[in-house]
């Protein structure tokens, strides 16, 4: 099937593209076109996912290209489509969802699946008009790649494209295109929408798929008597826990947890209302629409297991014993809090485990949290400490200076024996200068509303790399202003 008339232009951006996920058929997915949106601009580019994708250095240079990734013109050897899935929202069941605004161009022959978000309607758009706005796609495009630079497993993002037409969210704002990259962004919905519909089959041919493309070790593992479905459930868990531990450890929040929101891949997926914590605050809730605080820093932990029972209940006709579903889920609670330890550890600038490093984390963190201290320069500011020997810095970001004097009396014992030199390497690059804060991103999506992208081009910069000094830019990496704090960030961005 294809969309191309005989004269329509059509963009080569010099890729292979094999079908994959269309190989599953029209039970999962719609075969589509963008829509156009009028006179695209380029708003951010990043060359290192280009690479990654195989795109020559000039890549950016034809207007084909840029009209091809705002979705105005065809991609040659592409059949573009978007998927079906359902998920729990807020703990909800919220039945048929779908790519509503993402629309699939397909898989390269490196097997990367590049996806257009805000390229138009779908099937699946619940009268949404389809479109994302520049605002969200500014934030999406930097934080896949700042996770990426932070070493986190996330999609990626090649550029955003930007339009003057024109979209309501809670006001007229300007539209704008992220595309999008990943391996796969198959979604614990996926799976939830064909269980819920007891379409047994169809459920059987995606797991099957997922597995054989992504989990071949679950068809020759003993783990679950050979129970590949099993297994698979519990590989996904062990992903799932190593992200969370990760995102835990640089005090990263999602803001929105949904089983829609949750890659079949342990990938940080669907950037909306995220943030980096400033002052670190274990409840903090960054989505303003998450009333309740189900989404709550603290919580995405717990979150993610029962997003991982959702998986389960969905895979169960597959795995055919409640018993080894709810064993295949059990390594969740021990892989996260071992992840998580050992990202901690390296935070503190620990090669190796010793009795007592619990306590040592759980003491820094009560200090942090009584007095809302700014998370990312603590630790980037102890990681200092640990090269000079000058603790006056990080003393004066705690309030209770007695208590840090304890608690930094401990850390100095349990680093008698070490190389201080090697401690203080394996804490700067464990402990980022720079992370994406709400309002630096907030300060590049006013400069492009006025069609000026330099601060994206100079976040993305530093974002990419973000372990490393960048002499000059020590502004984009000082105490949030006073303003930030009022910044609301909710599920329409």
């Amino acid at each position: 099937m294809s969309f191309l008339a005989e004269d329509m232009d059509v963009a080569d951006l010099g890729l292979r593209w094999k079908p994959g996920f269309l190989n599953l058929g029209p039970a999962f997915l719609t075969e589509l076109r963008p829509t156009p949106l009028p006179d695209p601009y380029w708003v951010g580019r990043s060359d290192a996912v280009a690479h990654e994708l195989g795109l020559p250095p000039d890549w950016h240079a034809s207007p084909t290209t840029l009209a091809a990734l705002t979705g105005s013109l065809p991609i040659a050897g592409t059949r573009p489509f978007a998927t079906v899935y359902s998920g729990h929202q807020f703990g909800v069941w919220a039945g048929q969802l779908g790519d509503g605004r993402a629309i699939m161009i397909g898989e390269t022959e490196g097997g990367l699946e590049v996806q257009l978000k805000g390229a138009g309607r779908t099937p699946y758009s619940r009268g949404g008009d389809g479109r994302a706005v520049l605002r969200s796609s500014i934030r999406e495009f930097l934080c896949s790649e700042a996770m990426h630079g932070l070493g986190i497993p996330t999609t990626r993002a090649l550029c955003v494209t930007g339009s003057d037409a024109r979209v309501r969210r809670e006001e007229l704002e300007s539209a704008a295109v992220v595309t999008r990259v990943a391996p796969s962004f198959i979604r614990f919905g996926h799976f939830e929408h064909f269980a819920a519909n007891q379409r047994e089959d169809e459920l059987r041919a995606l797991a099957d798929y997922v597995i054989d493309r992504y989990y071949p070790a679950c068809r020759t593992t003993d783990r679950f008597k050979g129970n590949a479905y099993a297994a698979f459930l519990e590989a996904v868990s062990e992903r799932t826990a190593a992200l969370l531990a990760q995102w835990q450890a640089v005090g990263f929040c999602h803001g929105v947890m949904n089983t829609d929101n949750m890659s079949i891949l342990g990938l940080t997926i669907d950037y909306g209302p995220f943030q980096f914590l400033d002052g670190f605050d274990p409840r903090h809730i960054c989505n303003h629409s998450d009333t309740s605080g189900r989404y709550a820093f603290n919580q995405q932990p717990n979150v993610a297991y029962w997003n991982l029972f959702c998986l389960a209940q969905a895979l169960l006709p597959l795995i055919e014993d409640q018993e080894i579903a709810v064993a295949a889920l059990e390594s969740y609670k021990t892989v996260f809090p071992t992840e998580f330890e050992g990202r901690m550890r390296a935070k503190l600038g620990l090669a190796d485990a010793a009795e007592g490093d619990r306590a040592l984390v759980e003491g820094a963190l009560k200090l942090l949290a009584a007095g809302k201290v700014d998370y990312t320069i603590f630790w980037r500011r102890l990681s200092h400490y640990m090269a000079d020997g000058n603790a006056e810095p990080v003393r004066d970001l705690l309030l209770d200076r007695e208590g840090f004097d304890a608690w930094l009396l401990l850390f100095s014992e349990r680093h008698a024996a070490s190389d201080r030199a090697q401690a203080a390497a394996l804490m700067l690059r464990s402990n980022p200068k720079f992370v994406l804060r709400n309002h630096l991103g907030q300060q590049a999506i006013e400069a492009s509303q006025q069609k000026d992208n330099a601060g994206v081009a100079t976040l993305l910069t530093l974002l990419q790399t973000p372990f490393e000094e960048h002499p000059g830019a020590d502004a984009y990496a000082g105490f949030p202003p006073d303003w930030a704090s009022t910044i609301e960030i909710s599920c329409s961005s």
